[in-house]
């Protein structure tokens, strides 16, 4: 029987704790947090997750709370008419709702990661409730067959070299500021369809608005991404939870009216409910070298952390957790070598390459062609079904999104489909 030790207790890390345990490997997973602090402390995140990585949590009979979370089966995209929000509120310029192939939901990650923990250890797996530093892992190293590195923070992520080929941007993109709200109303035009909501204020930043299922039942997520140094960039060192949701409703007012209109009597689900802080996008040398020698291999955003500005950071590591899950038990026997380690990377490289690229062109500022691509979402249905899908499959951006011919290609072909 192969010992594995798993470090951090995220997405990634559980469902690959989880995975080998259902696979007969022994697996110690190692965690900062004790379930019960987890689910009684903040918020982590925004996780939305669309069809794929939903499908991963199935194959693995972890989507415990499936039949309670909302079903997500709309993307929505609004465009504030550039400058409108200058004399008053901002005005409407796109509007649009995208279905959805599959649905797509968002399970606070306090509830899901407490619940697997607990599964984890329930099922027998050793639970070591311990912050690592490297000079554990210098021990572990000699006592494991692989030591997988799933902390997305603190000093272990340093040990993973940045690639600055796959990095464009050094420093943070936006700063970010979550707020979970109990008594948001539903969009008046869709009154009965469960949607994200994506809203663009060019030159200002985003507002992504999604229906999840928190400690204390449904709820939904109001999350800005700001441009750093903007009038977004207001969270800095806000610690008091009512204020930090009163500057987001105030910010909603004036630059998302229309999403304001329906937050009237927001209230948060809890003291923990807010969440605010940015990182720069940053790709990383999978294999971290220990000082003994040993060799660790870094997990979903220890090795690719996206902006969340395209909602990706649950769905990459659900996706992460599956290819390094196969890759470990194809391997068998053999063992977990440096070559292997690479080898188990580029399996997840080559969905994850997708997610960075277009993640890294929605943090800048949009050219004329993917301006006229979200535009004539609203006016094509197929359009905007196809974008929403996206979310989901980050790859097909590349046949109609990047290049202007494909796009305008793509735009001729469905609005002669359209005529005909």
């Amino acid at each position: 029987m192969r010992k594995i030790l798993v470090v951090g207790a995220g997405q990634s890390g559980l469902q690959i704790a989880l995975g080998l345990q259902s696979q007969g490997y022994e697996v110690t997973l190692m965690s900062n947090r004790t379930a019960d602090e987890i689910r009684t402390g903040r918020v982590m995140s925004t996780q939305c997750m669309f069809h794929t990585a939903l499908q991963h949590e199935r194959d693995l009979k972890l989507n415990f709370w499936e039949s309670q979370a909302p079903k997500i089966e709309g993307l929505g995209v609004s465009v504030a008419a550039p400058g409108s929000w200058a004399e008053g509120p901002a005005a409407r310029a796109i509007d649009w709702l995208g279905s959805l192939d599959g649905y797509a939901q968002s399970i606070d990650q306090r509830v899901k990661m407490a619940g697997w923990m607990e599964t984890f250890a329930q099922r027998g797996g050793q639970l070591v409730i311990h912050g690592a530093a490297v000079g554990d892992l210098d021990y572990f190293s000699r006592t494991y067959d692989l030591v997988l590195v799933a902390a997305g923070k603190g000093e272990l992520v340093q040990m993973f070299a940045r690639d600055p080929e796959r990095s464009p941007y050094s420093e943070p993109q936006r700063a970010l500021a979550v707020s979970y709200v109990h008594g948001l109303g539903p969009r008046p035009e869709h009154p009965d369809t469960e949607g994200v909501r994506c809203n663009l204020v060019p030159g200002v930043g985003e507002l992504f608005v999604m229906p999840c299922l928190t400690t204390s039942g449904r709820a939904d997520i109001l999350f800005w991404e700001g441009i750093p140094g903007g009038p977004l960039d207001v969270f800095n060192g806000v610690k008091d939870p009512a204020e930090h949701l009163s500057l987001t409703l105030e910010l909603m007012e004036r630059y998302v009216p229309w999403e304001y209109a329906r937050a009237t009597k927001v209230e948060l689900t809890d003291a923990g409910g807010t969440l605010a802080g940015r990182y720069a996008p940053t790709v990383r040398n999978p294999v971290g070298r220990l000082p003994g020698g040993g060799l660790v291999l870094g997990v979903a955003d220890v090795v690719v952390a996206n902006d969340p500005i395209t909602g990706q950071g649950s769905n990459s590591a659900s996706k992460c957790a599956a290819a390094y899950l196969s890759s470990i038990v194809e391997r068998g026997d053999r063992p977990f070598d440096e070559e292997w380690m690479r080898a188990t990377f580029d399996r997840y490289w080559a969905t994850a390459q997708h997610v960075t690229k277009w993640t890294n062109t929605m943090l800048a500022p949009p050219p004329e062609h993917i301006l006229n691509l979200i535009g004539a979402a609203g006016e094509l249905q197929p359009v905007a079904d196809r974008f929403a899908n996206g979310f989901n499959d980050p790859a097909d951006f590349e046949n109609f999104f990047y290049d202007p011919e494909k796009t305008q290609a793509y735009l001729v072909e469905v609005s002669g489909a359209g005529a005909a």
